[in-house]
Order: C-alpha cells, then sequence, then structure tokens
C-alpha cells in the first residue's frame, strides 16, 4: 500500500484470497500487507491501516505481491526508489507481480511491463501510453498476461482476483465466491471499465443520449442512421457529427460493436444456439454475423463458444 491508496481497491484484492481459503477448507493464500516504512498508510478516504511489514524486505517468501496505489495524478510516495529496486528484484526471482489502479504505474516506473498488456485506470490511459512506449495499454476492466496482473481499481480488482483464483482452483471455486460477495457474475477481463453511456455522458447532448437509447433499444431489427437521425429531428450529418465529437466513431461502427458485444456475453454465458443469437443481435444469417465477429474479434463465434467449453472442461477435470 502507498498513502492515498483505495481501502475498497485494497478489500476487493485481498477479500477474495481469504474468503476463498474459507470455502476449500484449506489454507490456499496467506495474505501480507506491505507499507514504505513501519508506519501505518493513509488512504484516499484518510483511514490508516497498520502494514505488517515493510516493502524491500526479503525476508518473506513471496508467490505473488500486488502493489495499490492511488491513481496517478495523486502525489507521488517519498520511498518510490526503494520500491521500484524491490519490484525489480521480485521480478528477477519469478513472483507474479500486479498493479491496482496506480499500481500499474509503479510496476511500469520499475520496467517489469515492458512486453506486457496492463490496465491503467482509463482518464490516465493516454498520458501513461505516451510515457511508457513498450508497454501495450489496455481499456480492459483488468488484464492477467503471463505473470503480471493489472486493473483499473475499484471493484475491478476483486474480478481480477476471482479470475486468478478460478485459474488456480477451478471455476467452481471461483462462482461460490461470486455468490458469497453477492456478485451477479464474474465480469471478463476484456469488459471495458467505463460505465454506461448514459450515466457517463450525462453533460453531452441529449440528441447523443438518446440515439445511443434508440440503439440499446433495438438491437434485434437495428435502425438505419437516417431512420435515428428522423426519430431524434436532426439530420443525419448533425448525428455523425456527435458521435465523432463525443465517441470516436460513426453512429452505423458504434451500433455495430454495441450488438457484436452484447453478442459475446450470450456466447460466452449461454447455451443458446449461434444462429438464434445472430438473429437477436440484427444480423439477417448466421454466415453475416461469423464474418461480422471475425472481422471484429479477430476469432469466430463458433471458435468463441469452444473455448469457453474447454475452459470450463480443464477447470473440471
Amino acid at each position: 500500500m502507498t498513502p492515498g491508496f483505495s481501502l475498497l481497491a485494497q478489500a476487493c484484492a485481498i477479500e477474495p484470497l481469504i474468503i476463498a481459503n474459507a470455502l476449500a477448507e484449506r489454507r490456499l493464500y496467506t495474505a501480507t500487507t506491505f507499507g514504505l516504512d513501519g508506519r501505518p498508510v493513509k488512504s484516499v478516504a484518510e483511514l490508516s491501516l497498520a502494514p505488517e511489514s515493510v516493502a524491500g524486505s526479503d525476508a518473506r517468501h513471496l508467490d505473488m505481491l500486488f502493489v495499490c496505489a492511488p491513481t496517478p495524478g495523486w502525489p507521488v510516495a517519498e520511498d518510490g526508489d526503494m520500491l521500484i529496486h524491490w519490484l525489480k528484484r521480485l521480478a528477477l526471482r519469478g513472483v507474479m507481480l500486479g498493479g491496482i489502479a496506480g499500481g500499474t504505474y509503479w510496476l511500469a516506473r520499475s520496467g517489469v511491463l515492458d512486453g506486457y498488456r496492463a490496465s491503467i485506470p482509463y482518464a490516465s490511459a493516454d498520458a501513461f501510453a505516451h510515457a511508457f512506449p513498450a508497454i501495450h495499454v489496455s481499456h480492459q476492466l483488468f488484464e492477467i498476461d503471463r505473470d503480471r496482473l493489472t486493473c483499473g481499481g475499484g471493484t475491478a480488482a476483486m474480478d481480477m482476483l476471482m479470475t486468478l483464483i478460478g485459474q488456480q482452483h477451478g471455476a467452481s471455486l471461483a462462482q461460490r465466491l461470486s455468490e458469497h460477495f453477492v456478485c451477479e457474475r464474474i465480469r471478463m477481463a476484456d469488459e471495458p471499465q467505463r460505465v454506461p453511456l448514459r450515466s457517463r455522458l450525462g453533460h453531452a447532448p441529449q440528441s447523443l443520449v438518446e440515439a445511443v437509447t434508440l440503439m440499446e433499444a433495438n438491437i434485434e431489427e437495428p435502425l438505419t442512421t437516417h431512420e435515428l437521425s428522423a426519430h431524434l429531428g436532426i439530420s443525419r450529418r448533425q448525428l455523425e457529427r456527435l458521435f465523432k465529437k463525443h465517441l470516436q466513431a460513426v453512429p452505423s461502427r458504434y451500433y455495430l460493436n454495441l450488438r457484436l458485444q452484447r453478442a459475446r456475453r450470450l456466447l460466452r454465458e449461454s447455451d443458446q444456439a449461434v444462429g438464434e443469437i445472430a438473429l437477436a443481435h440484427g444480423f439477417s444469417s448466421g454466415a453475416h454475423f461469423s464474418t461480422a465477429y471475425r472481422h471484429h474479434f479477430g476469432i469466430s463465434p463458433r471458435d468463441e463458444r469452444l473455448g469457453r467449453v474447454l475452459d470450463e472442461s480443464l477447470s473440471s477435470s
């Protein structure tokens, strides 16, 4: 933990490990908290936690270490050089390293993320990518790339840890963890960090919000851009300018992405036939759906489904 860390993110990272022990009825994980020195660490909520050990100490055997730090832009910890040197040593030993919110920044400064995919809070992503060009910056909820784990912070830390526990000890245990925390489901790594458009674009032009609302309500029978603009009482060119300015996409491309993302969730989370999913998301045929899906995600719908089945089979074996 570094000063200004999120209590929420820290709890979301640690509690799944502890509860996994209880549900498995055996010790799978032993959690230890570290601070930059022996003093209590004050969180962003101005509540302090007393760490059990000091960062930089090599007395304890570590299999995995997460750095929980405030979002980039907050004051930098004074003892950062010591943390950077420690992370470099741990990386050389093959320790799995993770960054939560601004923790990704510390891993990047240490050079241990070069060549890896990494997730960073979306508001900081552009600046981060510019500062660390050797890192493949992701806008996803979290990334598990070999022995590096990163997330945007907050509750994404829980999804990341439950996914990791599922990989290490089976999907059944991960599902029980999700039920324990009263989570509807474990969010997938490649889901976007940002909240739904109607919430995050509260100050955007009303016409744009209404256009996306119409899209979301007409997935099975998509409207044309001309029909959307007619419903809104604006010209097609005006609608295209709104999407370009606020969403960096033309309306048709945004609409297609919306439909494909929803279809992808059903492929991964249901047993509904691929053809039925295609028709339910506005595609005239399975072939049309397969072509659009492969072009967008680089994989066919059937291979997406097969991958999920194989994952379940390996987890249960």
